[in-house]
């Protein structure tokens, strides 16, 4: 369970007007530290609770997933990486996680002065060629919040994971209202693609809350779990 949730919750104005108020939008719409609190369910029952948390030191930036169900399962991602011009530019990405007694890890390097992106899962290390502006799982999301605040989303958006660097397509699907326990939003829903049929992933991104999910969910088979907001502490509109 821990595996899938990890992988998957790591889980982003027109360009005219923002570019007419260039002034008023390097401020509106700059990338701004948050923390966010989160219920966790899995098929359908309330399992646990998890937090996001942007901060920056400098122009270093880290984010931060931590997830916990109960004494059964726990799993973190952390996420440092630098913002320039709209545009995030990796550095590192850790990932553990534990199921009873049972621990594992990943990690990912990005190495441009080498040209190499480098991947170790448990044991297992790999070596990627360079690509610039590839994102990790968890900083990616914040690369398309970052994306729908200043227009719209890229075509694909290039990310590594321990066994690849694969172009992904998210792909913004209209605006919902979603009710929750910190209040109801007005939200943008965006869909990652996948290629494997009978699964899913959709997150609920806050133009109120800085554009903040406020609910994600994945679907994978007869298997679903989800996140949604609980409580939040930053820029808000």
């Amino acid at each position: 369970m821990a595996k899938l949730t990890v992988k998957s919750l790591g889980f982003a104005a027109g360009v005219s007007t923002a570019l007419l108020f260039t002034g008023f939008a390097s401020q509106a719409f700059a990338m701004s530290p948050f923390q966010a609190s989160y219920q966790f369910n899995y098929n359908g029952k309330n399992l646990g609770s998890a937090t996001r948390t942007l901060s920056k030191s400098g122009n270093n930036w880290s984010y931060v997933f931590v997830a916990k169900a109960g004494g059964i399962a726990s799993a973190t991602e952390s996420s440092s990486f630098s913002f320039s011009g709209g545009s995030i530019t990796s550095n590192s990405f850790k990932r553990t996680s534990k199921i009873l007694v049972h621990n594992n890890t990943m990690s990912i390097n990005f190495n441009p002065s080498a040209k190499t992106i480098n991947t170790k899962k448990d044991d297992k290390a790999r070596s990627f060629a360079w690509r610039a502006g590839v994102l990790d799982e968890l900083n990616a999301e914040l690369q398309i919040r970052e994306d729908l605040k200043n227009g719209s989303l890229k075509s694909s958006y290039w990310i590594a994971d321990a066994k690849e660097v694969e172009a992904r397509k998210f792909v913004k699907q209209g605006a919902e209202k979603v009710k929750t326990s910190y209040g109801t939003f007005d939200t943008v829903k965006v869909v990652m693609k996948h290629d494997k049929p009978g699964r899913e992933t959709v997150f609920w991104l806050a133009p109120k809350l800085d554009y903040a999910p406020v609910k994600m969910s994945h679907l994978d088979g007869s298997t679903s779990y989800g996140l949604l907001l609980t409580g939040y502490k930053g820029a808000s509109n």
